[in-house]
């Protein structure tokens, strides 16, 4: 039997913004910092509804989709109740294997139509495998201070370099401060619509 897919939640999935009206939060376009100034790149604002209508309609209970500059990442409930844990990471290890095709053309369409590459994840119960996902390196310039930050962490064994350490206070950041960025998300949408509301140069 058939599950129709029902309307898809730009949900955080694994930790990554939901999606905007004119592509992926964060970035930095030509005008400074704007939030969504993302010219070179297509826009994603209507993501959710062509994965609606691309993705078959037996592959998920519902879908999380989260979008960047270089990444949209789909993450799918399956359909099955599972409540042990190897059983559910066995049951998507073979949802994994036998979509492997048919999640390559979608994704490739994907790519044409937003410029970004397409990763994939499902979900049961509170399993989630993420099967493939962009790694894409951050450089920045760091003083004495904020570097023994980081060396303090390696030392203490919390992170084995200087990047992963600074990926793992990335993270705990995102954990504490997730409503603040929400808002300030919702704020920096406001600005990108009054801005394009008002008289082109």
């Amino acid at each position: 039997m058939k599950h129709p897919i029902p309307p898809m939640r730009g949900g955080r999935g694994h930790g990554g913004p939901p999606f905007g009206p004119r592509g992926p939060r964060g970035a930095r376009g030509p005008f400074g910092r704007g939030g969504w100034q993302t010219r070179d790149l297509p826009p994603t604002d209507d993501v959710t509804s062509w994965f609606s209508g691309r993705l078959p309609q037996d592959w998920f209970r519902d879908v999380d989709i989260t979008v960047d500059r270089e990444e949209i990442v789909v993450v799918g409930t399956l359909t099955e109740d599972v409540t042990d844990g190897a059983a559910a990471e066995g049951r998507i290890s073979r949802f994994r294997a036998e979509t492997k095709a048919e999640r390559i053309a979608i994704a490739e369409e994907a790519q044409a139509r937003y410029g970004r590459t397409v990763s994939w994840g499902a979900r049961i119960g509170s399993v989630t495998v993420l099967f493939t996902h962009l790694a894409v390196p951050v450089m920045t310039r760091l003083r004495q201070p904020e570097r023994q930050i980081l060396d303090t962490l390696v030392d203490a064994g919390v992170a084995r370099s200087r990047s992963e350490a600074l990926a793992w206070a990335v993270t705990l950041v995102g954990e504490h401060t997730q409503d603040w960025l929400d808002q300030l998300r919702t704020a920096m949408t406001e600005v990108d619509r009054v801005r394009q509301e008002g008289p082109g140069l």
